[in-house]
């Protein structure tokens, strides 16, 4: 019985390269992927667009504004009784003085009067030390008198909302 003995090889057919062989047909194309990727691909791609226009429509649109978010500032309390505080003369640089004489408006919820000895304490540290020149000027003078009536308010807890400069000479 005769042995039949094959070869396998490289994907050459046996006796392919012999004159009058076999002839070597070209190996099939691979068939292509189905689309399914680029189709993932382009619903991702316009999934993620839709995403970003609708961010940055809220974004402009929607959003709430700065202004908005931040709480409102409470009302102006109502004007109470005006208490008045005796002068007392400050020195000041050069030997020279000032005398200095306020008043503070108290707000409506203010029941009784406070001690104006926390009030004269804060116009000397603020007022003493300081130049003729210096305290001469109007808006020197205008910013000296708002930055009392700020200390003064949180002194004296929200009941004085303003100060009134009745006596001020310099000499």
């Amino acid at each position: 019985m005769p042995v039949e003995q094959r070869v396998v090889g490289g994907g050459a057919k046996i006796g392919a390269g012999k004159i009058g062989g076999a002839k070597s047909t070209p190996a099939p194309e691979p068939e292509p992927e189905p689309a399914t990727k680029s189709k993932k691909k382009l619903v991702l791609v316009v999934g993620l667009v839709v995403l970003l226009a609708a961010g940055a429509a809220w974004w402009f649109l929607l959003r709430p504004s700065g202004a908005a978010a931040e709480p409102a500032e409470e009302p102006t309390p109502e004007k109470g009784e005006v208490l008045a505080v005796e002068p007392v003369s400050l020195n000041l640089t050069d030997g020279h003085y000032l005398r200095l004489g306020f008043s503070l408006q108290l707000t409506a919820d203010a029941h009784e009067a406070p001690d104006p000895a926390a009030a004269v304490d804060h116009a000397i540290a603020l007022f003493s030390g300081r130049t003729v020149k210096e305290i001469s000027d109007p808006k020197t003078r205008d910013k000296l008198r708002d930055e009392l009536a700020e200390q003064l308010d949180e002194v004296y807890e929200g009941e004085v909302m303003g100060v009134y400069l009745t006596n001020y000479v310099t000499q």
